[in-house]
């Protein structure tokens, strides 16, 4: 394992807590809007699809969010994310 694929706490299982910890920071990386930051968060051979295109790899990833946040001028990372949080009592009882 690099060091770039290190393993970054909290893992699971997670406690609610936890859980919520671990979406507040995932939420920060994307709404810091940089490609680099969010990078790291994904193993070196993550794979995305959006549409069309296909990401392989962190190099890719980042290209991907440039473009991406380019043309994107708000993000709304905190609505969508935090409401998965709802389902953590029947996701991880």
């Amino acid at each position: 394992m690099s060091s770039s694929d290190q393993i970054h706490p909290p893992v699971p299982p997670f406690t609610r807590e936890m859980a919520l910890l671990k979406v507040r920071r995932a939420e920060d990386a994307w709404n810091s809007r940089n490609p680099e930051q969010v990078s790291l968060a994904y193993t070196g051979d993550s794979r995305w699809r959006n549409r069309i295109e296909f990401i392989k790899g962190r190099e890719q990833i980042i290209g991907f969010l440039t473009r991406k946040w380019a043309m994107e001028h708000q993000y709304p990372t905190k609505r969508y994310s935090r409401t998965s949080l709802l389902l953590f009592p029947i996701l991880c009882p």
